[in-house]
């Protein structure tokens, strides 16, 4: 784990810091070289990305804000900064505390254009803001230089050419004698992150690292609750120490199962007898899986000729927030899927589920459901829907399918997943009530016995 400069001064010689002026002490305040890891400094040769995939906290939106900054000092001046949304562009790279704004230097100011997602440099740099949900923007404008801002969760939508957000910026990133970019990401097991796992050594330079590199300059209380929920788990060594996952044994699903069965658009409305939105309420200040999943009307054959239905996974709305928040996302992705039919979990909360649902959307049928086997027991007869082709995720869900490739039984599984469980379960063919009880090979208690 190697140290930057002002870490090594400060533990052999801290007095020579003490005794700078204060033209001194502002000038080194603005040198980034002396304050990153060696890891943060852009590599030497002659790559076209380079691919920042580290563990969360490791420093990634620091390192490249200051990348371009350096690009626009090296006379570079047609930007592409890219992020998953609108928000995500301007609240963590253009505004963020580690953003291009935040990190700028008083020799070379740059000036923040909201109404035309626009920065522009004192030396007359301009760098343009894309949202990944607006692939057909990237269409056509051309750039030196480019930012993109975790690709791996991007949903990759395509435009009418069929192009995503990602093509579109590797397509225009052709201006000038150097075009380059930098790609920082969370290591999630997905298409693009294994395609530049591949290219490494060819046309892209990988950085990885963990969180730990960078504890110095993180709050130990952000330390402590990160290793107390991930430490010593699959997940822990994505989100901590920045491991891509693939092929991580005891999982139900694979990235390559997913990726078999995967759909590029839903079927209309009318193709699905019943859709069906699972949630996972949280218990704190988590994060309330949503998930909508809907079955198909048609039977098909299967390997064994016997006509079967198919489930899609349509969305992944899982959000943050309050109660009253969670309840109005429901309601927001029934109203979409047009169904009424909302199956929750009530090992927590109970009534307050179906109440704040009903305080939002009356009109919804809320089904309360509890555990009453193992987590095990539940995800592994959709896991063998998978299995058998019968599970497809329609577009890309990063978040969701990361939970799906990285859990293993014995951990307690996640928001989303566990939606998804709920509506798969609810929807899986076969199922029958009996006693209070539905069983479909997971078992899972219906609280109220009816519908309401």
């Amino acid at each position: 784990m190697a140290a930057s400069l002002a870490e090594r001064l400060a533990a052999v010689a801290p007095w020579l810091l003490e005794g700078l002026g204060d033209a001194e002490a502002e000038a080194l305040a603005e040198d980034w070289s002396f304050w990153a890891r060696p890891e943060q400094l852009a590599p030497p040769g002659d790559w076209f990305i380079w691919a920042i995939i580290t563990g969360r906290g490791w420093g990634k939106t620091r390192t490249g804000a200051e990348w371009i900054h350096q690009r626009v000092r090296q006379g570079f001046g047609r930007i592409h900064l890219v992020g998953r949304t609108a928000a995500d562009y301007r609240d963590v790279m253009v505004e963020g505390e580690s953003g291009i704004l935040a990190t700028a230097k008083r020799d070379l100011r740059v000036e923040w254009v909201s109404t035309r997602r626009k920065l522009i440099w004192e030396n007359g740099a301009v760098a343009l803001c894309f949202s990944a949900e607006e692939p057909d923007q990237l269409r056509g404008p051309q750039c030196d230089t480019a930012w993109a801002d975790e690709p791996s969760t991007w949903q990759m939508l395509v435009d009418d050419s069929g192009a995503t957000a990602w093509d579109n910026l590797l397509l225009g990133l052709r201006l000038g004698r150097d075009p380059r970019m930098v790609a920082t990401m969370t290591p999630k097991p997905m298409p693009l992150v294994r395609d530049l796992v591949r290219r490494v050594g060819i046309d892209v330079h990988l950085t990885s690292g963990s969180l730990l590199e960078n504890r110095s300059n993180l709050a130990p209380g952000f330390i402590r609750e990160i290793l107390s929920r991930y430490e010593g788990t699959a997940l822990g060594e994505q989100e901590i120490h920045g491991v891509i996952l693939d092929g991580i044994e005891g999982t139900l699903w694979t990235t390559e199962l997913i990726e078999r069965d995967r759909l590029a658009a839903p079927l209309p409305r009318e193709a699905y007898d019943q859709v069906v939105v699972g949630v996972d309420p949280a218990t704190g200040p988590g994060e309330t899986g949503i998930v909508a999943v809907g079955r198909t009307a048609d039977r098909t054959p299967d390997e064994n000729g016997r006509l079967v239905r198919h489930l899609h996974v349509l969305e992944d709305a899982t959000t943050t927030g309050s109660p009253q928040r969670w309840a109005a996302r429901v309601a927001e992705v029934a109203a979409r899927w047009r169904t009424r039919t909302v199956v929750a979990e009530a090992n927590q909360g109970g009534a307050m589920v179906r109440a704040v649902v009903h305080n939002v959307a009356p009109d919804l049928w809320v089904r309360l459901v509890r555990a009453v086997e193992s987590k095990r027991a539940r995800a592994e007869p959709v896991a063998q829907l998978s299995e058998q082709g019968r599970l497809h995720v329609v577009g890309r869900m990063a978040d969701l399918e990361m939970q799906m490739v990285a859990w293993t039984p014995g951990e307690d599984s996640p928001d989303r997943l566990d939606a998804l469980v709920w509506a798969a379960t609810a929807l899986m063919p076969g199922v029958v009530s009996v006693g209070g009880q539905l069983h479909s090979g997971a078992t899972m208690r219906v609280a109220a016995g009816r519908w309401s």
